[in-house]
């Protein structure tokens, strides 16, 4: 198995405020590990933002996951940014997805790093 740190980077998303914007697809055959993720507000009035994880995922013993919010509705100040993962780990299976919305269209910069296992 090999292991591959990456990074993954939008200059502005979401394209449409109000409307989620995939950021990331964990590969087939793949298992990522979530190292950052950092959110900067590049508009000038203060922005928030919703970061969803995707989950198709069937466990064993127990129902398919679902979307969840890591993030919901947070306030990103001018000139700030917000470390999402802000030191904590998070596992993708493969087909599990990372998007991103805010409340302005095109005024989040995205940072994800991550390590695929393949």
């Amino acid at each position: 198995m090999a292991n591959t740190f990456k990074l993954t980077s939008r200059d502005n998303v979401p394209a449409i405020a109000g409307t989620f914007e995939e950021v990331y697809d964990c590969p087939d055959s793949t298992t990522s590990v979530i190292l950052g993720l950092t959110l900067a507000n590049i508009h000038t009035a203060q922005v928030t933002a919703s970061v969803k994880i995707v989950s198709l995922t069937n466990q064993t013993g127990s129902v398919a996951n679902t979307t969840s919010h890591l993030l919901k509705d947070a306030p990103i100040p001018v000139g700030s940014s917000l470390e999402v993962m802000a030191g904590n780990k998070l596992v993708l299976n493969p087909n599990d997805r990372i998007s991103i919305d805010a409340s302005v269209a095109d005024k989040v910069s995205v940072t994800l790093s991550y390590m695929e296992i393949a």
